[in-house]
């Protein structure tokens, strides 16, 4: 049965599609697209010489590779407790054990197209809590604009403090700072949902969700939350910065921590901007161009983004997977 109002009335149901084969559909895209990025890698490595490549990765020891690591999960570490201070601002009755694990278990979900998957947190909290969808939907809301806010300090940081070659950063710095503003104003938000919905037409379900989430954003608008999250976000995503500046020192290649931390920043955007699972393919095309013009030579780049690549995505998704189960035996 329908209501008057589509966006606050009753629903009409619509069938999904089974979750086996939107699971599957999933799978594919991500191995279609992660074949591509690899065939894309292999050509560029072959171009400049497999033992080129292969050498510059046989330099990393075992301690490095665990210092990548150890500042990755030093980032994941920080935007856990983070995930934290907004469920507990947001009056989610869970600890802080219970919020860092589903935080940490929704990596498993990352190379989801558009890292849709990553929602399996509110599914977690709803059978842990009761809450419905639209009380905890605000928590990836914030959580996703943080991350813009953060990435967007830094990459106007690092063009700030360095020059030549990632100048165009700035335009998107200033573009992802305006849309985690957007996203975090209740009353923007609210009348965006109804204007969406008059527009279109459709999905009457998600921008009635949408106009409930609004309702909770002003809970997260404190200037003592807003600073504390801006700064376990900029020391969350600095720790990969970092680590992608050590890792280009490892293979021989200094280029400046500011323009690391802004280069890494931007092809780590750049990627999320694709909606590709991951980023993949977008992120290690804009990491190796933009290492190009700062003269890095491509039997250093390619190895390069590869390493970081792994160590950053690759092994989020790791702790996701050894996560996952976890969550999931969390009692109900």
């Amino acid at each position: 049965m329908t209501g008057s109002d589509p966006l606050s009335g009753p629903l009409v149901a619509q069938t999904p599609a089974p979750p086996t084969a939107r699971r599957w559909r999933d799978y594919a895209l991500l191995a279609g697209l992660f074949a591509l990025v690899l065939a894309g890698l292999a050509g560029l490595a072959a171009a400049t010489g497999w033992e080129e490549t292969l050498a510059q990765i046989a330099k990393l020891t075992w301690a490095q590779i665990g210092l990548l690591l150890a500042l990755s999960l030093a980032n994941y570490g920080f935007r856990g407790l983070r995930w934290h201070l907004f469920a507990r601002r947001l009056g989610v009755p869970t600890s802080a054990l219970r919020n860092v694990t589903h935080f940490l278990g929704g990596f498993a979900m990352s190379v989801t197209p558009g890292r849709v998957g990553e929602l399996v947190r509110m599914r977690w909290l709803r059978r842990e809590t009761g809450w419905p969808v639209e009380r905890t939907a605000p928590l990836v809301l914030v959580d996703r604009a943080s991350d813009l806010a953060a990435m967007a300090v830094l990459m106007a940081g690092g063009v700030a403090l360095s020059t030549g070659g990632t100048s165009g950063a700035l335009p998107v710095a200033v573009l992802a700072l305006a849309v985690a503003w957007i996203a975090t104003r209740p009353t923007l938000l609210h009348g965006a949902a109804g204007i969406g919905y008059r527009v279109t037409g459709r999905f009457a379900r998600l921008f009635a969700r949408l106009r409930g989430a609004a309702r909770s954003l002003g809970r997260f608008t404190s200037p003592a939350v807003l600073l504390g999250a801006g700064v376990l976000g900029v020391i969350g995503w600095a720790a990969e910065g970092y680590a992608f500046h050590l890792l280009l020192g490892f293979m021989g290649a200094e280029i400046g921590l500011a323009k690391s931390i802004a280069i890494f920043t931007f092809a780590t955007l750049a990627g999320g901007l694709t909606g590709a699972p991951g980023g993949v393919g977008g992120a290690e095309a804009a990491m190796v161009a933009l290492l190009a013009l700062e003269g890095v030579p491509l039997d250093i780049s390619i190895p390069a983004t590869a390493v970081i690549r792994l160590t950053t995505l690759w092994f989020a998704l790791l702790i996701g997977l050894i996560a996952f189960p976890l969550a999931e035996r969390m009692p109900k």
